[in-house]
């Protein structure tokens, strides 16, 4: 018998209006570093197809858990490809609906202007306490990021200084306020419009690590829903498209 499931991110859910009588609505599981861009897109697609949506965020490997311990998601947007796959050899997703809705891009920012430099020089000289990264264990940025500074030799020179986050937000954070001088992000959490929002920024190179390929998929929950399939749709076409790329996305 399988155990009451509690939402441990209740306070991230986003609830989004329907304006149609017949609407449904769907429950979405994303990954922190898509948070702003899926609310974007989650808006644009209640306001034309009337569907309500239901945003839960949180590292990938945490919301696989979850999944797995019966959360009610119905539509799941990984920071990686290798999540939704396992879920699909597992059983747990409805067949031939995953693909990649994004590429996502790994940055090393700071608050402070000035900081980082346009070649990661920072990270060799070493004239900062704290350096924010995401749990690897959970989080595809955070994998991203060890596997950038090991290729650089620099990953055991300055494991000592991680400030460790347990999403890529929680991570943001502890560089926003100056917890951590330095941290390595998704490039999506520093754009708006297709604009930095500030501070400084060194765009890693894609040849330090594996690409980030965000994939999502229908979940066995979703299977038979009209909201879940027409989401998916909807993320795959041009108005979201638009709205993902001007968060520095690739398609």
């Amino acid at each position: 018998m399988k155990a009451h499931f509690t939402h441990p991110l209740a306070g991230f859910i986003f609830a989004v209006s329907g304006l149609a009588a017949q609407a449904t609505e769907v429950q979405v599981a994303v990954a922190a570093n898509f948070t702003s861009p899926m609310q974007e897109i989650a808006a644009e697609f209640t306001k034309d197809t009337g569907h309500k949506v239901l945003l839960a965020s949180g590292a990938t490997g945490k919301l696989y858990a979850q999944i797995k311990n019966g959360a009610p998601f119905e539509v799941f947007l990984a920071a990686d490809d290798k999540t939704p796959a396992r879920l699909e050899s597992e059983g747990d997703t409805v067949p031939g609906s995953r693909f990649t809705y994004a590429i996502g891009t790994l940055v090393l920012w700071s608050a402070q202007p000035g900081l980082v430099d346009d070649q990661g020089k920072v990270l060799k000289n070493g004239k900062f306490k704290h350096l924010a990264i995401t749990n690897p264990k959970t989080a595809p940025y955070g994998a991203a990021a060890v596997a950038a500074l090991t290729k650089l030799g620099l990953f055991d020179t300055l494991q000592s200084k991680f400030v460790t986050g347990e999403n890529v937000s929680q991570t943001y954070q502890f560089i926003f306020t100056g917890n951590a001088e330095l941290g390595f992000i998704a490039l999506s959490q520093i754009m708006t419009n297709g604009q930095s929002t500030g501070g400084s920024t060194w765009i890693v190179p894609a040849s330090l690590h594996e690409p980030i390929r965000q994939d999502a998929v229908i979940l066995t929950n979703g299977k038979d829903q009209p909201a879940a399939q027409a989401l998916v749709e909807y993320l795959k076409g041009k108005k979201a498209a638009a709205i993902i790329q001007s968060y520095g996305y690739a398609r």
